[in-house]
């Protein structure tokens, strides 16, 4: 049997799929562009029901300032919830957003 015969088969019976999402890029440049500093930043996926780990670790982002931040937690998740807390205490939270899709995330105000 030829390969597109294999392939044709593999469709069949439902063994194929359009893409691995472990493929793709989640990679996302998270820019500040709020007025203030963000001193937290939490990205965790929709199927969790708690905030992971905070992004900057010690560091903080200020106004105008970005990072790229790797989104793969190995889960294969795309869709995140995003929580950026500021050194006021204020916070604001992005729910669902497609880090497979998006390559820049901008905090504003």
């Amino acid at each position: 049997m030829t390969f597109w015969g294999h392939l044709a088969v593999a469709a069949a019976l439902g063994l194929v799929v359009a893409g691995p999402a472990a493929a793709l890029d989640r990679k996302v440049t998270i820019v500040n562009n709020s007025g203030i500093t963000i001193s937290y930043f939490y990205g965790s996926n929709v199927g969790t029901t708690f905030w992971e780990e905070d992004l900057l670790a010690s560091d903080v982002l200020a106004n105008g300032a970005s990072v790229v931040v790797n989104f793969d937690d190995t889960t294969g998740y795309c869709r995140f919830d995003f929580r950026a807390i500021f050194d006021d205490g204020t916070e604001i939270v992005k729910k669902d957003v497609n880090v497979c899709e998006v390559a820049t995330f901008t905090v504003n105000p």
